[in-house]
């Protein structure tokens, strides 16, 4: 598949709200708070929950956020964009949910000591952000950014 071909895209130019969603109200603003907080939303918090390397991983997921954000806001190489994110994603419902899921510890990954609820009810109460955003960046990945895009304009 060629560059030209992975930017085009026939949907319609609302795909614009999705890519808004995905990239401006969540993945853009977490990856900044990921490197300005990182403390309690960095690397910090990745020690806390069992990933490894957190002063590697906590910048570099904040970082991978931050550009895979502003390409998915501005409709540029948005299916590209979209695959670290569905994988971020993936980790993070691994990570964090499948053990509120569980109700105990999964492996490296820790069941927070926060946690009043545990079972299937609580870790889809818990897991509602990262599924949409999971789902999100799917659709992305398989649609692309639509007419209101930098692909679409460059594919022609």
């Amino acid at each position: 598949m060629t560059l030209n071909e992975t930017m085009r895209t026939s949907e319609s130019g609302w795909t614009i709200l999705v890519r808004l969603l995905v990239g401006l109200i969540v993945f853009l603003p977490e990856g900044i708070q990921k490197l300005a907080y990182p403390e309690v939303l960095g690397a910090g918090r990745f020690a806390k929950i069992g990933i490894p390397f957190p002063d590697i991983m906590g910048p570099f997921v904040g970082v991978v956020e931050v550009i895979c954000g502003t390409l998915i806001i501005i409709g540029l190489l948005t299916r590209l964009a979209a695959v670290p994110l569905i994988i971020i994603m993936i980790v993070a419902l691994v990570s964090t949910k499948l053990p509120i899921l569980l109700g105990h510890d999964v492996g490296m990954f820790h069941l927070g000591a926060d946690m009043k609820r545990t079972g299937f009810w609580s870790a889809m109460h818990e897991s509602r952000a990262d599924l949409t955003m999971l789902l999100g960046s799917i659709y992305l990945l398989v649609v692309g950014a639509g007419k209101w895009s930098l692909d679409s304009r460059l594919a022609q």
